[in-house]
């Protein structure tokens, strides 16, 4: 029996419906991609210059209480990278400052010089990192409205409904195994298109630091009992 024209009408909706879908579904999995990509390279930023600069401020102070304080004062949730086997080990002090160079007439002068210009350099590198965790939220809710406003124009459960309807569509017997066969609520979950979970939930976020002139006067003091108890480890 030759397909009618209704065949071939409903193949062609059929296939346009598909086509749109599938379509979308693999633009919308290709930002996914490239969103993931720039998470994980901003991942080794945080990992590459915001770690580098705690650490450096972390052996400096070397005590832990001191650390903690530190952590507070400036306005971090979590005492991030830390691990107490940097504050004895040589080899980690050599390799974080190695090209450093600190400036001052006296020792006391040139560790104090030392540590503000981490930190200073810490708050330029997270205000950098939380500029680009802009761009990236921005860009994931670009991508969910994109979601959204698809399945706003497009009703996957009535796009399933309509294709289960044209079963025994000659012209849609190549479709049938990819799309009628099976068509049921599992099938058409694993088909839908979740939006992207909170930037958070993907990247590790750091608030704004405090700026140095607003603490300079207790940091100056934590730099001093930092340098004090230096004196007194180096002392024979």
């Amino acid at each position: 029996m030759q397909p009618s024209l209704e065949d071939y009408l409903a193949f062609e909706v059929k296939k346009e419906m598909a086509d749109r879908y599938f379509g979308f579904r693999r633009m919308i999995e290709e930002d996914k991609e490239e969103l993931a990509r720039k998470i994980r390279n901003h991942s080794l930023t945080l990992e590459q210059k915001i770690a580098i600069d705690l650490i450096r401020l972390y052996i400096l102070l070397q005590d832990t209480e001191l650390i903690r304080r530190f952590v507070e004062m400036v306005g971090l949730d979590e005492m991030l990278f830390f691990d107490p086997y940097i504050l004895v080990s040589p080899t980690i002090k050599e390799r974080m400052f190695a090209g450093v160079k600190a400036r001052g007439l006296t020792r006391a002068g040139r560790f104090k010089n030392l540590f503000f210009g981490c930190y200073e350099m810490l708050i330029d590198h997270v205000q950098q990192y939380r500029e680009k965790i802009g761009d990236l939220i921005e860009e994931r809710e670009i991508i969910n409205e994109e979601i959204t406003l698809f399945y706003r124009k497009n009703d996957l459960s009535q796009m399933m409904g309509f294709f289960r309807s044209l079963k025994g569509n000659p012209m849609g017997s190549s479709m049938e195994g990819g799309l009628e066969v099976g068509l049921n609520d599992s099938m058409e979950k694993s088909m839908r298109l979740d939006p992207l979970p909170p930037i958070e939930q993907m990247v590790q976020i750091i608030p704004p630091l405090a700026p140095l002139a607003g603490i300079r006067k207790k940091l100056t003091a934590l730099v001093e009992r930092a340098y004090h108890l230096k004196s007194q480890r180096d002392s024979p």
